[in-house]
């Protein structure tokens, strides 16, 4: 018995520490992971405070990726004897599972650092792994340093250009991020004109008009098209005039909302009023995601949410809708109020999403990142995660952005078309995740 209580004092003694975060760490050397040139237009502006918290995601290689891809080709393909025939989300998750010999792998280097399983949120595929730390530890971790980084608009956010990870975890460990992605996530929205007096008396004599525009392929489309959209100009324009839905109940329709955008639900009953009267009293389901608001005020309505929201549901009118309101956005300030990096919204939403049975058939967002501010391991492990939702039938739109392939500037002396490798060379900017495959 006596043998018994020194070593369980001893267990105590040598496990006591484990929560002061930061034990020694893997006896491999660290080899870098990933490395970049710092961003054109981004700034080194200091040190973020050691205990200032990140939330930290880990991918775990997907060895059977190239199966689920193959399955999403045939099940998308027509002409394929394949075609919608969706798997499940337990059948999906099955081929994106990492090996058991990179779980363990993982577990055991966070565990040499004091962080258990209790710490751990884990996929239901088991392929990511986020805990939260604070910044101290991750660059103890990752043998890097994070500073606070500036934007020439001002944004700010606490990243690093390189980190490095134990030798033996380089086959066992995709991406770890935030370290080095300097996404701005923003709006991608239709260009709007608030219209002024002058303006609004102009539009509504071009809609009075009788006179419209004849195509053979399209019919007719009304010449007030010409100044301002409707849904009954989108239905012209796409020869749907006489489209109307005959599943509803068996599909669906979902929107996302980014960076306190919020849909109104008066808003929409006034747009309804105006351009779909009998969607009247109707609505849509609410979705909050990592905290995402529900805020009602009209004084606080997004232009951008409700644009998405009132022109999606009047067109798919009685097909069930869904708007999803994401908490977070990707510049971040740390200060004493928001000790937590909560950035990468759409990761947070890609996560709720994977992880549920009731996702809409169809999905529509708005926002979205200069392809080359996303590091290029950290876009296959999210195109990756947008194509598991396809082999489960779920269609998902994104934006590809409002300056075709410039950046919408008409003055060449202010464009923003150059690369950030540091070459400054000039060449078009693709958006992400619209760019995915």
């Amino acid at each position: 018995m006596r043998i018994y209580l020194l070593r369980g004092l001893l267990s105590a003694f040598l496990l006591a520490p484990l929560r002061s975060w930061g034990l020694p760490s893997s006896p491999y050397p660290h080899k870098v992971k990933e490395t970049i040139i710092p961003p054109r237009g981004w700034t080194n502006n200091g040190i973020p405070p050691a205990d200032h918290k990140i939330i930290l995601r880990i991918g775990l290689p997907q060895p059977n990726f190239h199966v689920l891809e193959k399955h999403l080709y045939e099940v998308s393909d027509p002409d394929h004897e394949r075609y919608g025939d969706y798997l499940s989300k337990e059948e999906t998750e099955t081929l994106v599972a990492p090996h058991q010999s990179s779980i363990d792998a993982v577990d055991d280097w966070l565990g040499s650092y004091g962080i258990e399983e209790t710490d751990l949120v884990r996929s239901s595929a088991r392929d990511w792994v986020t805990i939260t730390v604070p910044i101290s530890l991750a660059e103890e971790m990752l043998g890097t340093k994070y500073n606070v980084w500036k934007h020439t608009s001002g944004d700010q956010m606490v990243r690093t250009t390189s980190y490095s990870l134990p030798e033996n975890l380089h086959e066992h460990i995709d991406v770890v991020q935030p370290t080095t992605m300097f996404g701005r996530f923003k709006r991608d929205r239709s260009t709007i004109v608030w219209l002024d007096e002058e303006a609004e008396e102009t539009v509504q004599k071009a809609q009075s008009l009788t006179t419209s525009v004849t195509d053979p392929s399209f019919g007719a489309v009304d010449a007030g098209c010409n100044t301002t959209i409707t849904i009954k100009c989108l239905k012209q324009l796409y020869n749907a005039v006489n489209f109307h839905p005959k599943s509803a109940k068996n599909n669906s329709i979902g929107i996302t909302g980014y960076l306190e955008e919020f849909a109104n639900i008066q808003d929409l009953q006034s747009f309804y009023a105006d351009q779909r009267p009998d969607a009247l009293n109707s609505s849509f389901r609410f979705l909050s995601v990592k905290g995402g608001l529900d805020n009602q005020n009209l004084s606080d309505a997004g232009g951008e949410a409700n644009l998405d929201v009132q022109f999606a549901f009047g067109l798919s009118f009685p097909t069930p809708g869904t708007f999803y309101s994401t908490a977070g956005r990707a510049p971040f300030i740390p200060d004493v109020n928001t000790p937590t990096d909560t950035n990468e919204p759409y990761t947070d939403w890609l996560e709720f999403v994977l992880n549920r049975t009731d996702t809409p058939l169809v999905i529509s967002t708005s926002y979205g990142d200069d392809e080359q501010s996303v590091p290029k391991s950290f876009a296959i492990r999210a195109c990756r995660g947008f194509a598991q939702l396809g082999l489960r039938g779920i269609s998902l739109l994104f934006s590809s952005g409002d300056g075709g392939v410039g950046d919408n500037d008409p003055d060449p002396s202010t464009q923003q078309c150059f690369s950030n490798d540091g070459k400054n060379e000039t060449k078009f900017i693709p958006s992400f995740p619209a760019s995915c495959p």
